[in-house]
């Protein structure tokens, strides 16, 4: 089911264990199109949780075949891209730090080239709307042609709402340069808070977004990385079925 056809994209910030990741994806599987899965996170305090790295893709690969799911990992390096493949894992998004870096950026376009994927791109972190369209260029002119992208708001250093001011005036830009790329909302970023999640998901429908990247957690309040912005898996429930 994709309620009134939105790609739905959701699970936990990161993966924290099998037992944790399986019983989310049993949950949802049903519900969504992908499967979010944390398994490298780039955290800006290098004493935060940040990820299991190869034993989570392995149960990324377990969950896929089990649930007959496509997963979708956060990649910042070639060596990820080559350890999801590996995995069998060929949905990977770019994340917001790594979209600021042309250089990296170059690096994982150059190796997927020719290669059967299906590439994500996040905002960068700041408003510049030029590193997140060479981003995009840098992959078309390898030849990858299936690619969206994810709107997860721009920093800002007033005191805001949102952890990451959406700036729905950037996405409208964006839509007039790239109609044709499908463009993902992922209202956990930009609210920072869970209780605001529907709130921006319901102006993201007026913008025509063609879908939502949502963070799941079966005990939010527990989560390693990023716990107030995780749905529980209840009000994810609700969430899919107040969408308009």
């Amino acid at each position: 089911m994709v309620k009134d056809k939105k790609i739905i994209i959701a699970g936990p910030c990161a993966i924290e264990s099998k037992k944790q990741v399986f019983s989310i994806a049993k949950e949802i599987h049903s519900n969504i199109n992908f499967f979010r899965c944390g398994v490298w996170k780039a955290r800006t305090n290098p004493y935060s949780f940040s990820g299991l790295g190869l034993k989570a893709l392995d149960w990324a690969q377990e969950i896929q075949k089990k649930f007959n799911i496509k997963c979708a990992v956060e990649v910042g390096s070639v060596e990820h891209v080559q350890l999801a493949l590996k995995h069998e894992i060929k949905t990977m998004w770019l994340g917001a730090r790594t979209t600021c870096n042309p250089f990296i950026v170059e690096q994982i376009s150059s190796y997927v080239k020719n290669k059967e994927v299906e590439i994500w791109i996040k905002n960068p972190i700041f408003a510049d709307m030029k590193l997140w369209f060479g981003t995009i260029e840098r992959f078309k002119n390898k030849g990858v042609s299936n690619i969206k992208v994810i709107h997860r708001g721009f920093f800002s250093e007033s005191k805001e709402k949102y952890r990451n001011p959406p700036r729905w005036d950037l996405v409208v830009e964006f839509k007039k340069k790239y109609p044709e790329i499908p463009l993902i909302c992922d209202p956990s970023h930009i609210s920072g808070n869970k209780n605001l999640i529907r709130e921006v998901a319901s102006q993201a429908v007026k913008y025509k977004v063609s879908g939502f990247m949502v963070e799941v957690h079966e005990n939010p309040e527990n989560a390693l990385s990023d716990s107030m912005q995780q749905l529980d898996l209840i009000e994810f429930r609700k969430f899919l079925s107040n969408l308009k």
